[in-house]
């Protein structure tokens, strides 16, 4: 059984940082792009920032220069969140995409940035 877990969110004040992680276990060995997005209450769940297997790095403009986005293994992969404004508070989900085109979601980790 495939599962995605998330882990280092937080609170932290504006121009802080943090550093998200994700996990993904289980009998998988054909990851293809992975990505964080971010949702607010109310609104859709928006792109942060993918990376593809060769390391293939893509950004919103908003987090683009702030945020990195890392493939740390096959099946880790990391966002390294720096200046961070009130406006990244959000629940940020990894999403991983398999060669079939399969997707697993986890089920996100809080980031709120007070002002």
């Amino acid at each position: 059984q495939v599962q995605v877990v998330e882990s280092g969110g937080g609170l932290v004040q504006a121009g802080g940082s943090l550093r998200l992680s994700c996990v993904v276990s289980g009998s998988i060995f054909d990851l293809g792009v992975m990505g964080w997005y971010r949702q607010v209450p109310g609104n859709q769940r928006d792109l942060v920032a993918t990376i593809t297997g060769g390391g293939l790095a893509n950004y919103a403009d908003s987090v683009q220069g702030r945020f990195t986005i890392s493939r740390d293994s096959a099946n880790t992969m990391s966002l390294q969140m720096n200046s961070l404004k009130p406006e990244d508070t959000g629940v940020y989900y990894c999403k991983v995409v398999r060669f079939t085109g399969v997707t697993y979601w986890g089920k996100g980790t809080l980031v709120t940035v007070s002002s």
